[in-house]
């Protein structure tokens, strides 16, 4: 089934992997095989979030942990889940909700609704040109609006009322209006992910979305952390222009999107 596009993390929306930023020379730590399990943060990189430098925003059921419903649509299961742990998410979430899993292979009940089952990877920051841009402005709650309106037109991936609180976010201006942001999503201890990538159709080709993942990538550096990032394993040429800005391959990853059964309620 293919992926869509307001479904998955655009630059997911987007580091070595080490629970730390670069060694000072720059050699990279060998990588787990892609695929395989093991404890890195960034393998199942929500739950690592949740229960890390975004537990204050977790919801838990269970294993089951979850954003609200208005920053994000991630929930985190464990490496490991049955039928108890689907029964979890059901509680969690609520009848007719949609739900979106990254990082660990799990096969929903079958009067569960698929709306999306598709491949992704996972790069991380292996010299990227990391810098402030001078014409990058903070973005915040007073933002929102135009930065829901700039999603709409350009669909990076999800983006909702509430997203904002999960990072700093930076967007360019022309004559008032946003017209580019970048921000930060997912945040795994030692790491921090670069999502919503996005520039308005009239002004592609100028540069700006690069500007945005460099001074976006400056201020993770800054903290001490690693940046990285996801895309959809079939947009190619947003995995080739990631990978001319410093970023690699880490490992493969998949996107599950699915509905919980029943009728919404309220």
């Amino acid at each position: 089934m293919p992926v869509p596009d307001a479904l998955v993390p655009d630059a997911l929306v987007a580091g070595p992997p080490s629970s730390g930023p670069l060694p000072s020379d720059g050699a990279v730590p060998p990588s787990r095989p892609r695929n395989g399990t093991g404890t890195h943060p960034l393998d199942n990189a929500v739950r690592a979030a949740l229960l890390g430098p975004h537990a204050h925003l977790a919801e838990r059921q269970g294993q089951v942990l979850r954003y609200p419903a208005d920053v994000s649509p991630f929930i985190a299961l464990p490496e490991h889940s049955d039928e108890s742990v689907w029964r979890d998410v059901a509680t969690l979430l609520g009848p007719g909700t949609v739900a979106v899993v990254t990082g660990v292979r799990s096969t929903p009940p079958p009067d569960w609704e698929v709306l999306m089952d598709g491949g992704g990877v996972q790069l991380v920051d292996e010299g990227v040109a990391a810098a402030p841009d001078a014409e990058a402005v903070p973005l915040g709650y007073a933002d929102v609006p135009e930065m829901l309106d700039l999603v709409a037109r350009t669909q990076p991936g999800p983006f909702l009322p509430r997203t904002v609180e999960l990072g700093s976010y930076l967007g360019i201006r022309r004559g008032g209006r946003l017209v580019a942001m970048a921000g930060e999503r997912l945040h795994p201890p030692g790491w921090t992910e670069i999502s919503a990538v996005c520039t308005d159709a009239e002004h592609r080709g100028e540069g700006l979305a690069t500007r945005l993942v460099h001074a976006v990538a400056a201020g993770i550096r800054a903290r001490g952390e690693t940046p990285f990032l996801h895309a959809a394993a079939s947009n190619t040429n947003a995995i080739r222009l990631y990978e001319s800005l410093g970023f690699r391959l880490r490992r493969d990853t998949n996107f599950l999107a699915v509905r919980v059964p029943g009728t919404p309620t309220g």
